[in-house]
């Protein structure tokens, strides 16, 4: 049956309706609010999935062009892979609804969003947020919702509840709440310095407008949710744990795991499975699930070690970050590089700068067709974590880390007129153990730097990590946690900032929520990691920004022309810069503004091709004076070239002061010579003198 729940949200309405489309999903709703329109659905498998160890959950967010009233540009006219705002919007459904799952849920579970409409006053990414929330909920599948997502920005101080597309790009805040009825469960930001104490506003602002739609989810789920299905669970029979502790006593893996090195800790987590093997080599049903077991008795190790001992598997204190090193211009040739390691964490970031005309096209849902200046891409090869296997490009989770580097770093970069650069850096992984993205912010801002790129101020990130116990108020914060400590623990909360504010966050946990507190003390905890990295560590590596880029990067020339002029410039069909670009080797590009810019590695080709932009630019005037070459001898004269493309007559009796019968007498073609402007003839051409150059004898030639 057809029904339409509304609530008025941000001074808009949204509507929901439940029983109009997709009935054979499990939960379908589409979604309104303005013009924008989502259809969002959620289905299982009836069956859980055999031989895994998680829970396997898929989201997709589907940008159809048709809703922005486009045709998908290209040669081919169909969609094709997601865009990375599309892998980023799933990622941000996904992190806050799959620790409401069960645990034990091993069905397979897809939320889908199917874009249909886009109203640029109402992005359809928080429609999705919503969407796939309540289609859950209605759902038959399990869930321990409901959930709800809030965008706030801020524009002249003040805060907007889910802003238009324009007011979330130009805003100086771009953050994305999620909660349930109790707690925060997922924080999304990108920030222009805020301070910590307004980023905290800003997030139980949107928490408190999560709850009021929370309230109107469990409206709708009383009135159409259905029944939640019984599934077969895959949780570790007791009877398992009590004879793997009988083999391996707690402090036997306790002893297994307290070590600062990754590659010890697995050997002995192997020596330890290889017994337990052994034990139970008769009873298969164990053995099918004895590497999740042990997985699980590690985590109730560490957590035990942390929460009630106060130690680490490592050994450090709560609030000690891991052994920190940092070097640039390792790599030779390129544009700048930079190494940052912290323990077992290592990222070299490579900066390459070209062109503003090699910026990014990104052609999304919004109205316009936008260009991406600064591109962060971040690599994870399966070496970086010892393993082996074939690399088949960046998943989603390397798309999201490149993706929240670049969102910190944004803030910083210097504008278009001050550095007139296309910039990417790309974080290679060389070792993983904990927090590679934050380590990627430290290694590119040193990158930046030494490539000679002008960044207002160095930006430095951190990741907390967090054990709970049974209360509230039961919990430790963890300063740099390492892989450990972020597999088993509850949270990995990451904050990248300057020294005068957070440029970035994100937070993922694994529990159902989070209180004020803990929010609080990880956000400090955090500055108080950033200052020692920006201060102690990478201001010792390199204080400051290069004066200017390095030997093997391109130069740029910037000069203003009259836009009316763009055309002399190009020429017809794009001869005469063509022509100027093949004599000089220089890349040349001009926008509408008239703004040119030439690039090249030579500087005095450079110089040349400039020169020839202003001449080809300039209105010609008496008495000008120009170095050209003959190329072409007539009866009457010879047409000198003195810019590519553009040409100028000597009539035969301004070539010498003497007397000539023929124009061959004194000139060959491809003769470089000297001439001064006499205007304009009838005709409209440029006429030229030779004779009347001061002080230059005509019979010699330049």
């Amino acid at each position: 049956m057809k029904k339409t729940f509304s609530m008025e949200l941000g001074g808009r309405t949204l509507s929901v309706d439940t029983g109009r489309v997709a009935a054979q999903a499990n939960g379908a709703v589409l979604m309104h609010y303005g013009d924008t329109v989502v259809l969002s659905t959620a289905t299982a498998s009836d069956k859980p999935r055999e031989g895994i160890d998680f829970f396997p959950l898929s989201v997709d967010f589907e940008e159809k062009m048709y809703a922005a009233g486009k045709i998908p540009g290209g040669f081919n006219k169909r969609e094709g892979k997601p865009s990375e705002n599309a892998v980023l919007t799933a990622r941000v459904i996904d992190r806050p609804m799959r620790p409401l799952f069960p645990k034990d849920y091993r069905n397979d579970v897809t939320l889908n969003n199917l874009v249909l409409s886009v109203d640029p006053a109402c992005r359809p990414e928080i429609l999705a947020m919503f969407g796939s929330a309540i289609a859950t909920c209605i759902s038959d599948i399990p869930f321990a919702g409901p959930c709800a997502t809030t965008q706030i920005g801020m524009k002249d101080g003040e805060f907007i509840v889910n802003p238009s597309q324009k007011d979330w790009d130009e805003g100086d805040l771009q953050l994305t709440v999620a909660s349930t009825m109790e707690k925060v469960i997922m924080i999304e930001a990108g920030a222009n310095e805020i301070k910590e104490d307004k980023m905290i506003e800003a997030i139980y602002m949107a928490h408190e407008i999560n709850l009021q739609i929370n309230a109107f989810i469990n409206e709708i789920v009383a009135e159409v949710g259905k029944e939640k299905h019984t599934y077969t669970s895959c949780a570790i029979p007791d009877e398992m744990f009590a004879a793997i502790k009988e083999i391996v006593p707690p402090e036997a893996m306790e002893e297994a795991v307290f070590t600062d090195e990754k590659q010890k800790r697995e050997e002995n987590i192997r020596e330890i499975t290889a017994k337990l093997e052994e034990a139970f080599a008769d009873n298969e049903e164990w053995l099918e699930v004895l590497g999740e077991a042990v997985y699980q008795y590690q985590k109730k190790t560490v957590r035990k070690m942390i929460l009630r001992d106060h130690k680490r598997p490592d050994g450090r204190a709560i609030n000690q970050i891991r052994p920190l090193a940092a070097e640039v211009d390792l790599i030779p040739r390129v544009h700048g590089s930079a190494m940052f390691t912290r323990g077992q964490t290592q990222i070299c970031t490579i900066t390459t700068l070209a062109p503003l005309s090699e910026m990014q096209r990104v052609d999304g849902l919004d109205e316009n067709i936008t260009n991406k200046r600064y591109m962060h891409h971040y690599n994870f090869p399966s070496y970086s974590v010892g393993e082996t296997k074939p690399s088949r490009g960046p998943g989603r989770r390397e798309i999201g880390h490149g993706a929240l580097a670049e969102k910190a770093l944004v803030p910083v970069l210097p504008s278009e007129e001050e550095f007139p650069y296309a910039i990417r850096t790309v974080s290679e992984t060389f070792e993983s153990n904990g927090s590679t993205s934050q380590a990627s912010i430290c290694a590119s801002t040193m990158s930046l730097m030494a490539a000679g790129v002008p960044i207002k101020k160095p930006v430095a990130g951190i990741s907390c990590g967090l054990v709970t116990g049974e209360t509230d108020d039961d919990y430790i914060v963890l300063t740099d946690i390492q892989g450990l400590e972020d597999f088993f623990g509850d949270m990995d909360f990451k904050v990248a900032g300057t020294r005068d504010g957070i440029t970035a966050i994100q937070m993922d946990i694994k529990i159902h929520g989070l209180t004020r507190p803990i929010v609080e003390e990880a956000i400090a905890r955090t500055r108080e990691a950033r200052m020692y990295i920006l201060d102690e560590v990478m201001a010792k590596a390199i204080a400051e920004p290069r004066p200017t880029v390095g030997e093997y990067a391109p130069k740029i020339i910037s000069m203003q022309i009259d836009p009316q002029k763009i055309g002399d410039v190009v020429g017809q069909r794009g001869k005469t810069i063509n022509a100027i670009i093949e004599e000089t080797g220089v890349k040349i590009d001009i926008n509408d503004d008239g703004n040119v810019s030439i690039c090249g590695t030579d500087a005095e080709m450079m110089e040349k091709a400039r020169h020839y932009v202003e001449i080809i630019v300039t209105d010609f005037e008496a008495g000008q004076v120009f170095t050209g070459k003959v190329v072409s001898i007539k009866e009457f004269g010879a047409f000198i070239e003195f810019a590519p493309g553009k040409e100028g007559m000597v009539h035969i009796s301004k070539i010498s002061k003497q007397r000539i019968n023929r124009v061959e007498d004194v000139l060959t073609l491809g003769d470089k010579v000297t001439v001064v402007c006499l205007g304009k003839d009838r005709m409209g051409r440029i006429s030229f003198s030779m004779k009347d150059v001061k002080g230059s004898d005509p019979r010699k030639k330049a």
